[in-house]
């Protein structure tokens, strides 16, 4: 087997955790301890949350937030699913994550976060949404393995019943909330549900071909 190449380190900013970049031949893959947190052989549920969201949105050119920029899947989905009209918004917290997708991932990024309709905000994602209101048609979050915070624990108020609210207020009415989480949570679900949000569950595959693990993804619907 082809040894994995260290090829980039950054910190996340309020976690202290060092996330590792390895390439091993075409594959790349972003580590945090021992846990692999994103892997370019494994797509399909990231890309699935893009285009999924997008069938559940009435606007013809809609603003969409997207938590987390990682390997860029969610948002090349989404810029091929959307028109010339849309808007996408992406707020990354490491700053290293950006220059990886325009350094040694170059050729994955494709030139998406140079597409005119994207804007990047350097920033918490919460941070993002606490600052706006009733302006987006859509959240998406992949910040993390899903609401247990893995990377940094204040991820966690992302998810909590303040976060949650937070995201509602930043969403037009009908607006959708959707989250990426890599195994199930009820209490998660019912929280969206209490936050003011009508919530489907979906599982899809890690995979583009179907296979791999079965991750989760929430779709809240703004009340």
């Amino acid at each position: 087997m082809t040894p994995r190449e260290l090829i980039g380190t950054a910190i996340v900013p309020g976690g202290g955790e060092e996330l590792r970049l390895f390439r091993r031949g075409r594959d790349f893959m972003i580590v945090l301890d021992r846990n692999e947190l994103m892997s370019s052989r494994m797509s399909g549920s990231e890309e699935a949350l893009a285009v999924m969201t997008i069938a559940r949105l009435k606007s013809a050119a809609p603003h969409l937030l997207i938590g987390g920029y990682g390997m860029g899947f969610t948002l090349r989905a989404a810029l091929a699913a959307l028109g010339k009209d849309a808007a996408l918004t992406v707020a990354e917290l490491v700053p290293e994550i950006l220059d990886w997708a325009r350094g040694p991932m170059a050729g994955l990024a494709a030139g998406c976060l140079d597409d005119p309709r994207v804007r990047i905000e350097l920033d918490d994602v919460a941070a993002v949404i606490g600052r706006g209101r009733g302006l987006y048609d859509a959240i998406l979050l992949d910040v993390d393995n899903g609401p247990d915070g893995l990377t940094r624990d204040a991820n966690d108020r992302l998810y909590s019943r303040r976060g949650l609210e937070a995201a509602r207020v930043a969403l037009t009415p009908g607006g959708v909330l959707a989250v990426w989480s890599a195994a199930p949570d009820a209490r998660f679900a019912r929280a969206m549900g209490e936050a003011g949000f009508a919530v489907e569950e979906v599982g899809v595959r890690a995979r583009q071909n179907g296979k791999g693990p079965r991750h989760v993804i929430w779709f809240g619907r703004k009340r």
